[in-house]
C-alpha cells in the first residue's frame, strides 16, 4: 500500500532550511546548488532534445536558483539566455554568490522590456519569485509572468510557479502556468489544490539530500492521498458477511423534476457497497427507479411523519440530491436533521442548511465553492483564496466533517490534519457528480467507517473512479453514471 505524502506550509519549509544549515551543516549555497542541479537533471529528462534555454530570474533566492541553473546549462554546452526584470544584481546571499558565479563563467543578462517577447528557446525556466512572494505580482514581475505564458514553450518552474500561493493554492493575480514543477526540500500544500493543480503541472520533489529527520521536524500541514491508499480504508469482507453487516442508507431527495439526482445517489451507494438502500422521494419517481435499479427500495413520501418511520432502520442519511427548496423539501430536511443520525449532506441540503445555520455533528458536508460561500456568508473568490481556511471555518461553524470539492478536494474535521485528494479531473465538472459522491460517502459510513475516514475514502474513491472513466473515453463528455462500474472495481482493492 502506498503511503500518503506529507504536505507543508512555506513557513515549515523555511524552518527545515534553517535546521539543515544549523543542525546538518549544509550551507545555503549548497542547498541552492543542489536545487539547481535537480531541476537541470529533470529538464534533461523531460526535454532531452532541448538546446536553447531561457531562464527568467528574480532578485531573491529563487532567482539565485535560476542563475546556478543557467551556469550549469552553459557549462553543458547549451545556449542560455538569462532574463531579469531589474538591472541591479541580487544583494542577498546566497543569490548574490550565484549571480557572481554566473558572471565569472562569462554569463550575461538581458534586461526585459515590458511589451516585448522573451528570447526564443526550447524550454522556459521560471526562477522569478518562488515561495518568497508576499504580494500580488505587479509591474515588471507581472509582465515577465505574462511573457513566460505567452512564449508558447514548455515551462519548468523551480520550486513553485511564480505568482502561486504555495500555502493555499490560490493565484489571484498573474501566475506562471508550468509544464513541470520541481519542488525543493518538501512538498508545499498549495501545489495540490485549487489553482495549484492547474498551474504546477506534474510535481517532482527534490529533497536536496536534507535528512529525513530534518524534513520531519515539523508536523505536516496536510496529507496528499492517492488511489494506492484506498486499501487503508477498504478492507476485504468476511466470508460469512450478510447484507445487514454493510449498513442501511436512507437517501432523501428527488423533488419534482429532480428524480435523476436521487437515482444517481442511490446507485452510487449500492455500487460502493451499502447493504441496503432505501429512498424517500416523490411518488412520480418510484416506478422509474424500480425499473432502472430494482435493488433500490424507493418509497413515496408526502410528509415528515412517514420519513421518520422509514428512518427507524437507517444507519446513515444521504440528504440533499435533488431535494429542491419547496415546502416539501424544507419539511423533509428539517425532519431529517432532527433525527440526529449520521448524515451526508449535499446539494439542496446544503442550501437549506445555509438558511437554518444548524450545527450537524456526525455529518459530512460536501460543498463546492459556491455552496461553501453560501454556508459561510461570503463569496467564491474568498473561499478560493484560502481553501484550507474555508474548509476549517465550515468545520467550526457546523461542527461537521467537510469535503470542500474542487481541484484537489480538501477533507477537514475537528482534530484531524487536512487531507488533499490527489485524484480527479476536469471531466468531473458536469451535472450529477456531487450526487454520486454523496451516495459513495454515505455507503462507506454505513459500512462502519467513522465520518472523517468515510469522507476521505469516499472522495478518493469517487475521484479515482472518475479518472478511470476518463481513461476509457476522455474527459469531455464524462457522465456521472460512467463512474458506476469503476466505483465497484476500485472499492475492492
Amino acid at each position: 500500500m502506498d503511503k500518503p505524502l506529507p504536505l507543508y506550509r512555506c513557513e515549515d519549509v523555511r524552518a527545515f532550511e534553517a535546521r539543515a544549515m544549523e543542525h546538518d551543516g549544509i550551507d545555503a549555497y549548497a542547498l541552492m546548488t543542489r536545487a539547481a542541479a535537480a531541476a537541470f537533471a529533470r529538464m534533461k529528462l523531460d526535454w532531452p532534445m532541448a538546446r536553447r534555454l531561457c531562464v527568467v530570474c528574480g532578485r531573491g533566492n529563487n532567482g539565485g536558483d535560476g542563475f546556478v541553473f543557467a551556469r550549469l546549462a552553459r557549462m553543458a554546452g547549451m545556449q542560455v539566455s538569462v532574463v531579469v526584470g531589474m538591472p541591479e544584481p541580487p544583494v542577498v546571499e546566497p543569490a548574490a554568490r550565484a549571480f557572481s558565479h554566473w558572471r565569472e563563467t562569462g554569463g550575461e543578462e538581458i534586461l526585459f522590456a515590458p511589451g516585448t517577447a522573451l528570447p526564443d528557446a526550447d524550454v522556459m525556466v521560471d526562477a522569478l519569485f518562488g515561495i518568497g512572494l508576499s504580494r500580488l505580482p505587479e509591474g515588471i514581475g507581472a509582465a515577465l509572468i505574462a511573457a513566460i505564458n505567452a512564449s508558447g514553450r514548455p515551462v519548468l518552474a523551480m520550486d513553485v510557479p511564480s505568482g502561486l500561493d504555495a500555502d493555499n493554492g490560490a493565484a489571484p493575480g498573474a501566475a506562471v502556468k508550468a509544464t513541470r514543477t520541481v519542488s525543493f526540500i518538501s512538498h508545499k500544500r498549495g501545489l495540490f489544490t485549487g489553482r495549484g493543480r492547474a498551474l504546477a503541472g506534474p510535481v517532482e520533489l527534490a529533497t536536496l539530500d536534507v535528512p529525513i529527520e530534518t524534513r520531519a521536524s515539523q508536523p505536516p500541514a496536510a496529507w496528499l492521498v492517492e488511489v494506492g491508499q484506498l486499501g487503508r480504508w477498504l478492507r476485504p469482507r468476511q466470508r460469512d458477511a450478510h447484507k445487514g453487516d454493510h449498513g442501511r442508507v436512507l437517501a432523501i431527495g428527488g423533488d419534482h423534476g429532480y428524480g435523476g439526482a436521487i437515482r444517481l445517489c442511490v446507485e452510487s451507494a449500492l455500487r460502493s457497497g451499502a447493504g441496503l438502500v432505501t429512498v424517500a422521494t416523490r411518488e412520480s419517481h418510484v416506478a422509474p427507479m424500480l425499473a432502472a435499479r430494482p435493488e433500490a427500495m424507493p418509497h413515496a413520501i408526502s410528509d415528515a411523519a412517514r420519513l421518520r418511520q422509514l428512518a427507524a432502520n437507517a444507519d446513515v442519511l444521504a440528504l440533499g440530491p435533488g431535494l429542491g427548496r419547496s415546502e416539501w423539501s424544507q419539511s423533509l430536511f428539517q425532519a431529517a436533521v432532527a433525527l440526529g443520525l449520521p448524515a451526508v449532506i449535499d446539494a439542496d441540503g446544503l442550501n437549506l442548511l445555509a438558511i437554518t445555520q444548524t450545527r450537524v455533528p456526525d455529518a459530512v458536508l460536501s460543498p463546492h465553492p459556491g455552496e461553501a460561500a453560501r454556508l459561510l456568508g461570503t463569496d467564491v473568490p474568498s473561499v478560493e483564496r484560502d481553501r484550507f481556511g474555508a474548509a476549517q471555518a465550515l468545520v467550526e461553524r457546523y461542527d461537521a466533517v467537510v469535503v470542500l470539492k474542487g481541484a484537489g478536494s480538501i477533507v477537514a474535521a475537528h482534530g484531524e490534519v487536512p487531507i488533499v485528494i490527489g485524484a480527479g479531473n476536469p471531466g468531473m465538472a458536469s451535472g450529477g457528480m456531487g450526487d454520486v459522491l454523496t451516495g459513495t460517502i454515505a455507503a462507506l459510513r454505513a459500512q462502519g467507517l467513522r465520518a472523517f475516514d468515510a469522507a476521505c475514502a469516499g472522495t478518493l474513491l469517487h475521484s479515482a473512479a472518475a479518472d478511470a472513466a476518463a481513461r476509457d473515453g476522455g474527459e469531455r463528455g464524462l457522465l456521472a453514471s460512467d463512474l458506476f462500474p469503476h466505483l465497484r472495481r476500485l472499492a475492492n482493492p
